[in-house]
Formats: structure tokens, C-alpha cells, sequence
């Protein structure tokens, strides 16, 4: 895998600031209101450091084992980015994450979520979460469909070492104009709706919508974490939308 030079990284990150600026200004938002995560699952740790000597602070992550692997190269450098944990997590995998990722986006189901405040208990931290909602549909999409997390919010309300900050979600490939930007409204409509089953709403403030090929779509639909991979990294060896 060929190393991107300074320069081309950087047009690429400038490119997508400013166009998300250009999307925010257009459906009369606030740029500063959203967040840039870069993506570098499946790239090299070199690639994580040079994004964010670049300015990069925000980089995902899709696996625990290498975000850990990542973050532990990064840390003995001095080099401490936010991470964001955004693939999907096996319940023996949480024990590597919990204390680690700035925000775990992908919080599937209720079993999970117990798992991760079982864990954080123990090493005494509070972890930020979001809840993955397949608001699509789709049987290949992890996540709480509505009525599951609607029926499970009582329950994870209750769970102690947890902040509830939101839902993730992630649409189709796009075939038709619309396609995407309908799957994230439903989003933002359930979002909205878990505010009146009593989530708190110093916590509950984050939609993390939108990827490389759909991110204008879902900053229109109040998107507040955009997840850029390829736009910003180059493509990986193998396809992939984010």
C-alpha cells in the first residue's frame, strides 16, 4: 500500500472540511457543529499519525484489536488522537476497548451495552456510547431496529457507568438520488423520539451519519459525526463505501 505524501493528505482533508462547510452553510447549520472522523481502519498506523500531524484529531477505527494496536503505537509516539470505535464488537472483544475510544459508536444491542458497563465498572471509567439503529432495515445491517431500542431504553437507562450520547447509523448504497437521505431522517426522527423516553440530554447530542459517498445526504438530516475514509485515506485493498 502505497504511503500518501503530506501534500496529498492534506488537499484531501481540506477538501472534505470544505465541503462540509459548503453542505453545513446550505441546509443553514453551523460547520463547527459537526465532526470529521477519519477512517483508517485497514491502513497503516503511519497513516493514523500523518493524518493527524495534518490536523486529524478524530480517526475511527472498525475493529477493537486494531484500534488498540493503533492507539498503543500512537501513545508510546506522544500522539493521542479522539477514537472513535465505529465497527461492529464481539462481547469478548469489549475487554480491550472500554477505557480507550473517546466514543463507541456501534452499541448493537442490549447485551452489549451490559457487557460495556459491566466492564467499565470494573475499571472504574464511564464510557460515551451510541446506539447502532438499522433504521433501513437491510438483514445485513447490525443494529437496533426502532421497536427494539424503543422496548430496551428503559433498561440501558439503568445501566450504570454509561453515557448515552446518541445513535449511529449507516444507509444503503445509494441506486437513486434520495435513497440515502431518507434512511437518516428516520434517524433523526427516532433520535428525537428517545428524548422523550427520558435519555439525557446533556449526553444525548450525537448522530454519527454519513461516509464518503453520503455524507452531505445525512449532514442535511442533522448529522453531527461524518465517518470519510476513502475521500480522505485513499482506497483500501478491497471495496469499501466509508
Amino acid at each position: 500500500m502505497q504511503m500518501y505524501d503530506k501534500k496529498q493528505m492534506l488537499e484531501n482533508i481540506e477538501k472534505v472540511k470544505s465541503s462540509i462547510e459548503d453542505a453545513a452553510r446550505a441546509c443553514g447549520r453551523d460547520p463547527k457543529e459537526i465532526t470529521l472522523i477519519g477512517v483508517s481502519k485497514f491502513f497503516p498506523a503511519e497513516y493514523a499519525r500523518q493524518a493527524f500531524e495534518l490536523g486529524l484529531h478524530d480517526l475511527g477505527e472498525n475493529r477493537p484489536e486494531e484500534m488498540h494496536e493503533k492507539k498503543g503505537i500512537l501513545d508510546e509516539q506522544g500522539i493521542s488522537p479522539r477514537w472513535h470505535l465505529i465497527g461492529t464488537i464481539q462481547s469478548r472483544k469489549v475487554r480491550l476497548i472500554v477505557g480507550e475510544p473517546y466514543l463507541i459508536h456501534s452499541v448493537d444491542s442490549l447485551s452489549l451495552a451490559k457487557e460495556i458497563s459491566k466492564r467499565s465498572i470494573s475499571k472504574e471509567v464511564v464510557s460515551d456510547i451510541l446506539f447502532e439503529v438499522n433504521v433501513s432495515g437491510e438483514e445485513s445491517k447490525h443494529g437496533f431496529s426502532k421497536e427494539e431500542l424503543l422496548t430496551s431504553l428503559p433498561e440501558l437507562l439503568t445501566l450504570p457507568n454509561l453515557h448515552l450520547c446518541g445513535l449511529m447509523t449507516m444507509a444503503p448504497i445509494q441506486h437513486k438520488e434520495g435513497e440515502a437521505e431518507a434512511v437518516f431522517e428516520k434517524a433523526r426522527v427516532l433520535f428525537e423520539e428517545c428524548k422523550k423516553e427520558g435519555v439525557d440530554t446533556d449526553f444525548w447530542k450525537s448522530l454519527s451519519m454519513g461516509m464518503s459517498g453520503d455524507y452531505k445526504e445525512a449532514i442535511r438530516q442533522g448529522s453531527t459525526h461524518v465517518r470519510i475514509g476513502t475521500a480522505i485515506f485513499g482506497k483500501r485493498d478491497y471495496p469499501d463505501p466509508v
